[in-house]
């Protein structure tokens, strides 16, 4: 009884010794696996999260910067009343006062820079812009008592602005017509009233991660038309006499 008692014994000890090394290291491998594994898709998420926040920083500058960029284009040429109520004319000796606002560029080519004026109040005139400067748009702002300056409109420690076209559009010109023709028989000289429009593009990418990148396309409409004299001279009259 005695040695059966020591021989049960001896197997049930030697039935649970534990693990071997090769399990051991193969339990050790599996759980690697998974860790790695679990690492991977954390990491993944994390530069998903942070590409994200990138492209919404990218985004909301560029909306912020064309909003802006919109906003004031549209304003290009706006006059005050006395001006209106002055009158219009291609020089003072043709019998009205020069509207002081109608300058705009670009005229005719892309330019990767705008200035116009507008009258806002007595001490804000412009002349307004906006250039594209290194990496950054910046926009031309008058200040009271002081020459306008270049100031950053967008932020050049987050974006890089990599394109700024300013494209000008002729929507339509049409005659103002003239009580007599010109005096070479033609409607030549008749004054026009020109429909001008502007085409914006931005195109920027994060300081951080060159691989984000955005791009804004807008048409901006200036809501004041302007008006061209086509006189021979610089103080014809806007109609030939």
């Amino acid at each position: 009884m005695f040695m059966k008692t020591c021989v049960a014994r001896s197997v049930s000890r030697r039935d649970q010794r534990g693990l071997s090394l090769v399990e051991l290291m193969v339990g050790i491998t599996v759980g690697l696996f998974v860790v790695a594994a679990a690492a991977t898709l954390v990491a993944n998420q994390l530069s998903d999260n942070r590409r994200l926040l990138l492209e919404t920083q990218v985004q909301q500058d560029l909306r912020a910067t064309m909003d802006i960029i919109t906003r004031q284009m549209r304003r290009a040429g706006a006059v005050k009343a006395a001006h209106v109520e002055a009158g219009i004319a291609a020089s003072p000796a043709a019998g009205g006062a020069i509207i002081p606002f109608t300058s705009m560029s670009p005229l005719s080519a892309t330019s990767s820079e705008t200035q116009f004026s507008f009258y806002f109040d007595e001490d804000q005139q412009g002349p307004y812009g906006f250039k594209l400067d290194g990496g950054t748009i910046k926009t031309l702002m008058p200040r009271i008592g002081l020459s306008p300056q270049w100031q950053e409109l967008t932020d050049p420690n987050t974006v890089v602005v990599t394109a700024l076209s300013i494209t000008p559009r002729v929507v339509s010109s049409v005659s103002l017509p003239c009580p007599k023709l010109c005096a070479d028989g033609t409607q030549s000289c008749w004054p026009k009233l020109i429909v001008r429009s502007y085409i914006v593009n931005i195109q920027a990418r994060a300081k951080s991660d060159p691989a984000v990148q955005r791009a804004l396309r807008n048409d901006v409409r200036v809501r004041n038309d302007l008006v061209e004299f086509n006189g021979p001279t610089s103080t014809s009259p806007i109609c030939p006499a």
